[in-house]
């Protein structure tokens, strides 16, 4: 999807902020599900993204997660969950692996891209400039540049209005430049 979306906006002619994937929309959307019920809490309420690659190297951004503006880290304590690392661990497999899991079962994955897409054809139609983590070319973010990868945006009748600053951890920060190196090395053998 993130070297469809790059090769797209690579060869329509549009700007670049109006050709954009739908990136980890779908996988954020399970993450927050998942650690909602894991916490006992509503998962409208929780804040976390799925960013890099919408694929086998995607990062789930534990550090900028949070409840209702509470960081996780507090809010699990809050809750009296102990065994948080093996747990975060468990569900970022999960949600990375859920595709694959469905796919077993159902033969493919088009009701949940089809949720994901008509939500964020909503914040286009409506120009709502909601927070998504949809994927579009990076310039300067963490190093990266050039490379079509998810990153949380504002996203309104316009397409990607601005990339979302986040705050990451040292870790997540190089795991997101190996998910871009990935996303290059498959760019590079391509003749455009």
């Amino acid at each position: 999807m993130d070297i469809l979306t790059y090769v797209a906006a690579k060869l329509s002619g549009f700007p670049e902020n109006r050709v954009f994937g739908s990136g980890t929309t779908l996988d954020s959307a399970r993450l927050k599900y998942l650690l909602g019920e894991h916490l006992s809490v509503d998962a409208r309420s929780v804040h976390a993204w799925i960013i890099g690659e919408h694929g086998d190297s995607q990062i789930s951004a534990w550090s900028s997660a949070n409840v209702s503006g509470v960081p996780l880290s507090d809010f699990r304590e809050m809750r009296g969950f102990l065994d948080h690392e093996e747990n975060m661990m468990r569900i970022a497999e999960d949600v990375k692996d859920s595709a694959y899991t469905i796919i077993e079962k159902k033969k493919a994955t088009y009701y949940g891209v089809a949720m994901a897409v008509r939500r964020i054809c909503e914040a286009i139609i409506r120009d709502e400039k909601s927070v998504l983590p949809v994927s579009s070319i990076q310039h300067g973010a963490f190093g990266i540049e050039g490379v079509a990868l998810s990153m949380p945006s504002i996203v309104g009748k316009y397409g990607v209005e601005k990339n979302i600053p986040m705050s990451l951890s040292e870790k997540e920060q190089e795991e997101l430049k190996k998910s871009a190196l990935a996303l290059q090395d498959v760019l590079s053998s391509l003749d455009l």
